[in-house]
Parts: C-alpha cells; sequence; structure tokens
C-alpha cells in the first residue's frame, strides 16, 4: 500500500481517515488560504486552495498519495472561513443561524508514483435553528472554535443546531467521503475498494418483518446490540438519568407491556428517563429507549405515553436506526464498532455523532411506519391507541405558539398532520377532509 499523506491538521479529517483504518501521516502544508475569489467561483476557489496544500506536501516527499482539502461557508456572498477567535466565532455563529448557509470543500489528491492529479469539490446546503446569545455562549463554553469553518461542528454539538442538511454530511464535516472515494477510485488508488468489500463482507439480506421487504444489513443483529450498548453507555456518561423510581418503574413498566407484543423478540429493550426539558424521545440500535422528563411532564395518562414508547419501539423493530447510521453515518458507525475494544480511545466521540444523528430523526416513510406500528402496539398491549393522537395533536398546538428549539420533539418528527392520518387509518377510523389538506409537502 502506498503511504498516505493528509495536507491538513483538521481534527474532523483525520478522524475521518482513522476511523475507516487508512493509515496516514500528517504534514500541515501551512499555505495560507485564499479568501478572495478574484474571478474565481467558490467551488474554483476551494479546489485551488486544496490543490495548493497537496502541492505544498508533495514537494516535500519523494513518493506516495497526498491528500489536500479545503472549506468555506457562504452564505449571500460573503465567505466565511475559520474565525480569528472567540469574538468572531459569536459573531459568524449569529450570523449563519439567521438564513441557510452552502459548505464548498474541495479535494486534491496527487499521486506522485504516477505523476496525476485530481481536484474535485462537494457542495451542501445547511439549514440553521435561529441561535440565541446564550445558546452560543454555551456552546463556546463546550466546544473550541479553533479550525471550524464556520464555527460549528455538524459532528458534535453542533448538529443540535441544525434543522436540515441538503447534500453530503461528510461535507460540513470536512471532507466529502464519497467524492475523495471517486478520486482515489479514478486514480487506482484501492484502498477504499478493500475497506468497502471488507465492511460488505459482513452484510446479510434477511425479511424485515415490520417493512414486509427483504433488507440488506451491513451489520447482524449481535452487532447491532454491540453499537447499540456503545452508545447508551456514553448517553449514560455524559447525560444525566432521571432519579425518582416512580418515573423509572413507570416508562420500564408501560415498556415493557409494548415489548410483550411486538414483532421483534430477537434482543432485549431496555427503558430510560432523561433529565432533560425538552420534549424528545429517541431509540438506539440493539433495543435501547431513552425519554425526556420534559415529554413525561406533558403527556396526560399512560395511553399517550405507551404511544410514545411504542414509537420508539416501532423503529427498532424496523430497525430504521441501525439502517440510517449504516447509510449516512458509515465512518461513525465503524469507530464504534472498534470503540467496543476497551483500549481505544475513540467512543466518546463515536457516540456523540451516532447519538446526534439519530437525534435529528428520520424521514417522513419511515416516521410514518413507527407511527402504524405504534398503534397497534398500543392496542395490542391494552392501552387506547388514540393516545397517539391527542399527544400528537397536544405539542402540534404547542409548536405553533412557541420557537422551534434544538432537541424538540417537532424538529426531529416534523410530519404531525401526516402523523395523525397514518394513525386513524391503522385504526379503521374515518379520514376527513382536513386529514388530507393539512399534510405537509415534504422531500425524502
Amino acid at each position: 500500500m502506498k503511504r498516505i499523506y493528509l495536507a491538513s491538521d483538521s481534527g474532523a479529517r483525520k478522524e475521518i481517515l482513522k476511523i475507516f483504518g487508512i493509515r496516514f501521516k500528517v504534514l500541515a502544508s501551512r499555505i495560507k488560504e485564499k479568501r478572495r475569489q478574484e474571478g474565481l467561483s467558490y467551488a474554483q476557489l476551494v479546489k485551488h486552495n486544496a490543490l495548493e496544500k497537496a502541492g505544498a506536501v508533495a514537494a516535500r516527499v519523494k513518493n506516495g498519495i497526498i491528500i489536500g482539502a479545503d472549506t468555506i461557508v457562504v452564505q449571500g456572498k460573503k465567505i466565511f472561513g475559520k474565525p480569528k477567535g472567540l469574538k468572531d466565532a459569536r459573531q459568524m455563529l449569529k450570523r449563519l443561524s439567521k438564513s441557510p448557509q452552502w459548505i464548498y470543500t474541495g479535494i486534491a489528491v496527487i499521486d506522485k508514483d504516477k505523476k496525476k492529479i485530481k481536484t474535485a469539490f462537494e457542495k451542501t446546503k445547511v439549514y440553521m435553528d435561529r441561535l440565541t446569545d446564550k445558546e452560543i455562549e454555551d456552546y463556546f463554553s463546550c466546544v473550541s472554535p479553533k479550525d471550524l469553518a464556520g464555527s460549528f461542528d455538524i459532528q458534535g454539538r453542533g448538529a443540535l443546531f441544525i434543522r436540515r442538511i441538503e447534500g453530503c454530511f461528510y461535507n460540513v464535516v470536512g471532507l466529502p467521503l464519497r467524492r475523495l472515494y471517486r478520486i482515489f477510485k479514478e486514480l487506482g488508488i484501492g484502498v477504499f475498494i478493500f475497506l468497502f468489500c471488507l465492511l460488505l463482507s459482513g452484510c446479510s439480506t434477511e425479511y424485515n418483518i415490520a417493512t414486509g421487504k427483504e433488507e440488506t444489513f451491513y451489520y447482524s443483529t449481535d452487532k447491532e446490540i454491540q453499537i447499540g450498548e456503545s452508545i447508551a453507555r456514553e448517553v449514560d456518561k455524559k447525560y444525566k438519568l432521571v432519579d425518582d423510581p416512580l418515573i423509572e418503574k413507570r416508562v420500564e413498566d408501560i415498556g415493557k407491556k409494548i415489548v410483550s407484543v411486538c414483532d421483534r423478540k430477537d434482543i432485549d429493550y431496555h427503558f430510560k428517563a432523561l433529565e432533560d426539558k425538552e420534549v424528545n424521545a429517541v431509540s438506539l440500535p440493539g433495543g435501547f429507549v431513552y425519554i425526556n422528563k420534559g415529554l413525561i411532564d406533558n403527556v396526560t395518562s399512560d395511553d399517550e405515553l405507551a404511544g410514545v414508547l411504542a414509537h420508539e419501539v416501532g423503529h427498532i423493530v424496523a430497525r430504521h436506526s441501525i439502517k440510517k447510521l449504516q447509510a449516512i453515518m458509515g465512518y461513525s458507525i465503524l469507530r464504534v464498532l472498534v470503540a467496543s475494544v476497551p483500549q481505544t480511545g475513540d467512543v466518546g466521540t463515536a457516540a456523540d455523532i451516532a447519538f446526534t444523528e439519530l437525534l435529528l430523526g428520520y424521514g417522513r416513510k419511515d416516521e410514518l411506519l413507527a407511527d402504524q406500528l405504534a398503534a397497534r402496539y398500543t392496542k395490542l398491549a391494552g392501552y387506547n391507541p388514540r393516545g397517539i393522537i391527542t399527544f400528537l395533536e397536544k405539542l402540534h398546538e404547542i409548536n405553533r405558539r412557541k420557537p422551534l428549539r434544538p432537541k424538540s420533539y417537532f424538529k426531529t418528527h416534523p410530519y404531525v398532520p401526516d402523523r395523525i392520518r397514518v394513525v386513524k387509518q391503522e385504526l379503521g377510523e374515518k379520514i376527513g377532509f382536513t386529514d388530507y389538506i393539512n399534510i405537509e409537502e415534504t422531500k425524502e
């Protein structure tokens, strides 16, 4: 295997290559990045900077593969790079939160042995929540803005501010993997081919009872449980669990009743309550369900709470979380798997990334299927499935009266009128005209 050099000291880029198992050496280029267009388009600008970085390192080595990358954030006609300091970072993040921005990353790969050069770019549109000064202050009390283009990290705590992205997730992190893979393939560099074959060698095709289809999974049930356990361990460390035996017992008792009638019994289920005021719940691969106290405080009956827990169990039955992580968070999944070995030190970061990605929710089809299963399971478990509808209607009204907050139930579950219709259909109730006209226009 040829020696690979990364012409960047970016922590995020190093982590991506490291977790994919690619052996490389960091040789920071020290090239000053251009931040003025001077007749260049944004795409040409980042490709130019990436090539300058890769070229500077290539001049220092005899052979091997050199990877250069450069990322900028564009809002309107203003280009944002890395902040000069904390004050600049605060102002930058405040401005970026007011309207969508484009993330451009240029990549340059030089193969010194073959004397070949390839460049490419990726762009992704990012929509952020509007941030208050306190939210920004709290964020920077935990995260250093150093080396963060646009002053936020989507792979860490910064993801809590992201409403949605259009395009490549890894581009926002700083190294678009698909684009890099295409360049390697064009240059005949087989490192990624080997890694993808290794990953796919463990895949299997299984019948998914929830979807009624044959589906391909890269991870066995045992691996799925391993991943869930790794994430859950970190969640338990970093988030405060509710210290109230009555709440713990209520959540666990209702959860067990739902599990007793669900379609997936090959795993153990775990239900825990987090001391968090946000109205939300989340399920992890392998049977782990977390529900925030803020949500528990907003339910008025066990029927409503059963509906929420059944919805999360529905995601687990359909294996939505593992499918999402294997499709979108490939390198993070691998990092979590590696982190199951005690001596590795990446488990915390990996778990944060995976947990945050799951907090951001699922696509429309997955949410609707989880609701359909929730209606079925609550009824079989002896609860009134209309609790799902009353809870959704209640939160929909709350959502209309106050702004959307990070980690809120509506941020991760945005299809409320559509979801109510699906529950009614599952229960055999008559669907009215308003159930159709209120369906939100959404993109998968």
